[in-house]
């Protein structure tokens, strides 16, 4: 059988692409390696906790709403609250007029730097109102524009100018976070307070827009999970096929058939690739093509992404406590973005470990050395904490709570310790000094009625979803030269390759990416399929 599309990668990327291909009546075998489908978008169960595995909420940005009603998918939100917090200090999201709560929040922080967080405060004000016009309609892409002209004169074509007004100044945001708040002001660990919300060097724009993405978070009813299971249902009602533990292990583009880990050879008329993009071109034989000009485009391609890495990874801490939701509810909001001590990770230098100069050196620092390091960071970094029983009652054992605790965290370092054989003993030794400090701060109860607890780390991110480094957001910012589209207006050419016939998608195809560029993604990919298998 020659299936009109394989999907290779079963996470929120694939799951659209195939969605959509099916929609369009089109056969369509999606591989995924793993059992469990969704890679960073999923729920799992634990002794009657519900738990996120990857994302804690769902931002729509005129993306996501659009595309499960276009689909016909329905499912119930809920309101995603939520909060900001400095040692004992913390704010509620509510409205665009809590910012100004924010505002105050900083300045009773820092006093002495009243006028250069006012000045910040103007500048995220400025990129909310961008944000209005980026997102402040439905995609069109998510439409059905000829059914509904009215709304293509009367919206679309008034909202196109504004947006491409708007986006001209978008991308004079394009400097690292970091160093466009070094122009507002001198006061560094005022910038960590800032800046160790957000991976490094992420882009301007992309750092401040998250004030209004806050405000836009929601939270599906049953775990972020409930939309991995609803698309794998539409795929599969449409005559879809999903193959689990299934490995792409090799791409002949010329016969355009691959070849997986079960020995199968799967015959197709395109390929959408939504995986790694490394292993595409570790897999695909581009000699087999007879174009030079082909083979050529494809190598340049793989030398441009050979020396770069994934992006930012993160150390998650899962808790089963013994306390009511009501307990946390009146310190935070379901997702608390938190930092325990005003200090800032300025104070201390993750280089510091490593040989060889910044983010190219190589961790050599013995174990003493890392758990004294280890021991700082986490009483300074800044902590995402999310409480699913918090939006849904449904997702703890009454009268308990599950947390989800996490923070940034360097791959290499893990792989170090890992590779010094104490790997066990970081993630046991992690875990305590976070409830230890959570305790300490914010939330004095949880030491004594902490259950049970288990983590994950940028290594099992790394197994399970198959990003290089356990990157959760595609490519480094740290590196130069990004290898693939980073330019909104130019999102659609982000799906090519220089393969005949192979589309890509996901978060490794634009950058920054996030849940709604994943998505977009998927929808692209599948368009561009669909025209060309229409020929």
């Amino acid at each position: 059988m020659v299936y009109d599309a394989i999907i290779t990668g079963g996470g929120i990327a694939g799951l659209t692409a195939a969605a959509y291909l099916c929609k369009a009546g089109r056969s369509v075998v999606l591989c995924e390696k793993e059992e469990k489908l969704g890679g960073l978008v999923n729920s799992f169960d634990y002794k009657g906790f519900s738990f996120d595995g990857g994302i804690r909420a769902i931002e729509n940005s005129g993306i996501v709403l659009p595309m499960l009603r276009q689909l016909g998918i329905d499912i119930d939100f809920i309101k995603n609250n939520v909060s900001i917090g400095i040692e004992k200090q913390v704010v509620n999201l509510v409205s665009d007029e809590s910012l100004y709560d924010y505002q105050a929040l900083l300045n009773s922080q820092f006093p002495q730097s009243s006028d250069d967080i006012e000045k910040i405060i103007l500048d995220i004000k400025r990129v909310m109102g961008y944000m209005d016009v980026l997102y402040g309609i439905d995609n069109p892409l998510f439409l059905d524009l000829k059914k509904d002209k009215q709304y293509l004169y009367k919206t679309i074509m008034p909202w196109l100018f504004k947006y491409i007004f708007t986006i001209r100044k978008i991308q004079k945001l394009d400097t690292p976070i970091d160093e466009y708040l070094n122009k507002l002001t001198a006061n560094k660990t005022l910038i960590d307070m800032i800046a160790q919300h957000f991976f490094k060097k992420t882009p301007a724009f992309f750092a401040l827009s998250y004030f209004s993405l806050y405000l836009d978070y929601q939270y599906p009813r049953g775990g972020i999970g409930s939309i991995i299971d609803k698309l794998e249902k539409y795929i599969i009602d449409r005559g879809g096929e999903i193959r689990r533990k299934t490995q792409i292990k090799s791409v002949d583009p010329q016969k355009r058939q691959a070849a997986d880990t079960n020995g199968n050879i799967i015959s197709y008329r395109k390929l959408i690739w939504a995986a790694d993009l490394k292993t595409l071109y570790k897999i695909a034989d581009a000699d087999a093509l007879a174009s030079k000009k082909t083979r050529q485009n494809i190598l340049k391609q793989k030398n441009r992404i050979s020396d770069k890495t994934g992006g930012d990874s993160v150390f998650t801490l899962y808790l089963t406590a013994g306390i009511d939701k009501s307990y946390f509810e009146n310190i935070c909001g379901a997702h608390f973005f938190y930092t325990p001590l005003k200090k800032g990770l300025i104070n201390i230098d993750l280089d510091s470990l490593k040989t060889g100069q910044g983010h190219q050196g190589t961790f050599t620092a013995d174990k003493q050395t890392i758990i004294v390091w280890l021991d700082q960071f986490y009483e300074l970094t800044t902590y995402e904490i999310s409480f699913p029983v918090m939006r849904d009652d449904r997702l703890a054992p009454p009268g308990k709570t599950g947390l989800i605790i996490s923070t940034l965290f360097e791959y290499s370092l893990v792989k170090h310790i890992f590779d010094m054989g104490w790997y066990e003993e970081f993630k046991e030794a992690s875990a305590q000094k976070i409830i230890s400090v959570l305790s300490s701060s914010i939330f004095p109860d949880l030491k004594t009625k902490v259950e049970e607890s288990f983590s994950s780390t940028p290594l099992t991110l790394e197994k399970i979803t198959g990003n290089s480094e356990g990157a959760i957001t595609g490519w480094a910012f740290t590196k130069n030269n990004v290898p693939v589209v980073k330019n909104l207006p130019k999102v659609a050419h982000s799906v090519r390759t220089p393969f005949p016939d192979i589309l890509q998608a996901g978060q490794w195809t634009f950058s920054p990416s996030g849940l709604p560029i994943s998505i977009l993604t998927g929808k692209l990919a599948a368009d561009s399929a669909e025209k060309k298998l229409k020929r």
